[in-house]
């Protein structure tokens, strides 16, 4: 798994320091860092703002010209994005209890100890790995794609002269395309509350707004078919799930 990281410091040397430390980790541990660079505060908010990719680990300095790193991670939270493990970096210990408030993972004081940060980010890792049960990666349009599974809406097989077994994984925020089995699908992910409604669909029954007849209406709007032969049991499957939170 590749790891995105956001080093949010208005230092250029702090943010080649920080650099500097991952690359060192990786080539130890064999860990990938993906790595983007922010000179401010205000930088990252609008990234997050204009709906890019999430990162897995946000590592914001404090003290920053402009809105410092805790406001930054605020305004992150505000937009709904909880799951990012922040790292604040300061040279001040006096932050320490306000950057409770945005839910920080590490508080670490300059100058960093090598030693220390990479203990601290290997929690971070051990962490997003604990979590894997709860995470699908595909490759989609030659890179990995990390999704949680309560974002996606709903696998699709499609039909393609250029692709074999070509899927369109959707999720609220846009559709990947990436190859696989349908079928495979549906079993590794019935446990997760996902169900094959169609020989060619699979829905996650946390995204169902409604039935009507022989379809079903997902939260993104999009009406999906059923099979004629999983009518009934789709129905079924779905009541048992709204009771128990359950199917199996």
């Amino acid at each position: 798994m590749t790891y995105r990281v956001a080093i949010c410091d208005d230092d250029q040397q702090q943010r080649k320091l920080v650099q500097h430390m991952l690359i060192t980790l990786s080539m130890k541990t064999s860990i990938d860092f993906e790595i983007d660079y922010f000179e401010s505060g205000e930088s990252l908010v609008s990234y997050y703002e204009n709906n890019q990719q999430p990162f897995h680990i946000l590592i914001l300095d404090i003290e920053m010209g402009g809105i410092n790193g805790i406001q930054t991670a605020q305004k992150i939270r505000d937009l709904k994005h909880l799951d990012e493990q922040i790292v604040f970096l300061t040279s001040y210990p006096d932050y320490m209890i306000e950057s409770f408030d945005v839910v920080t993972f590490q508080y670490l004081l300059k100058p960093i100890a090598v030693s220390t940060f990479e203990e601290k980010i290997l929690k971070v890792c051990q962490y997003f790995q604990s979590l894997d049960k709860r995470i699908l990666i595909i490759k989609s349009d030659y890179e990995e794609v990390v999704l949680k599974y309560d974002d996606i809406i709903s696998i699709e097989a499609v039909k393609s002269l250029t692709m074999k077994n070509k899927l369109h994984v959707v999720t609220l925020q846009q559709t990947h395309t990436t190859k696989g089995i349908i079928s495979n699908y549906a079993t590794a992910l019935k446990q997760y509350h996902f169900l094959q409604i169609h020989r060619s669909i699979i829905i996650n029954l946390l995204h169902v707004k409604k039935f009507a007849g022989g379809m079903v209406l997902m939260s993104n709007g999009v009406e999906l078919p059923i099979g004629r032969s999983k009518v009934k049991e789709v129905k079924d499957v779905y009541t048992k799930f709204m009771i128990t939170g359950m199917y199996e």
